[in-house]
């Protein structure tokens, strides 16, 4: 027992160091941002060359319950989004080609904040109230696109494009 738990102090130290490490080093940041780049790259080189309509990705609470989740049409309207297709993409997923502009920004500006300064100034600009209106935004969203009547019947994915 007294070596498990040595093993994992040493792992907790390993950690701490790592930490230090990355609060220390602005190469080790600049470098971790990236590769965090260059595996979002890769990710959307994978996006372009697989269609998700050939390979889908299910979703897991549209199986279960058939009720689209406001993550619904997000790997279409991206894979869309890849190849130039903005009318498409925002058929997919309307919520998400709007949101996805801020969301770049956000993480361009946090992580152009990290490697720079190593700490975390963007979140404290970011107002309680407006994730609160973001996030009943979604859950808005998720509950409107599942109401079966015209024009709600547009927000399911590819409504407006009449398929799924």
């Amino acid at each position: 027992m007294a070596e498990f738990q040595g093993k994992m102090q040493g792992g907790r130290g390993t950690v701490t160091a790592m930490k230090e490490r990355f609060r220390k080093s602005r190469r080790v940041r600049v470098l971790a941002v990236l590769a965090i780049a260059a595996v979002f790259l890769a990710g959307c080189i994978y996006l372009f060359y697989h269609n998700p309509r050939i390979y889908p990705v299910p979703c897991v609470i549209h199986t279960l319950t058939g009720i689209y989740c406001p993550g619904c049409g997000a790997g279409r309207a991206c894979y869309a989004l890849l190849h130039g297709r903005l009318y498409e993409a925002f058929a997919y997923n309307p919520f998400l080609i709007l949101l996805l502009p801020f969301l770049g920004l956000y993480l361009a500006a946090r992580c152009a904040d990290w490697m720079i300064t190593g700490k975390n100034h963007i979140d404290s600009k970011i107002s309680v109230r407006l994730l609160v209106i973001i996030l009943i935004a979604v859950l808005l969203y998720g509950v409107v696109r599942n109401i079966p009547i015209f024009p709600f019947t547009l927000l399911a994915p590819g409504g407006i494009l009449g398929k799924f």
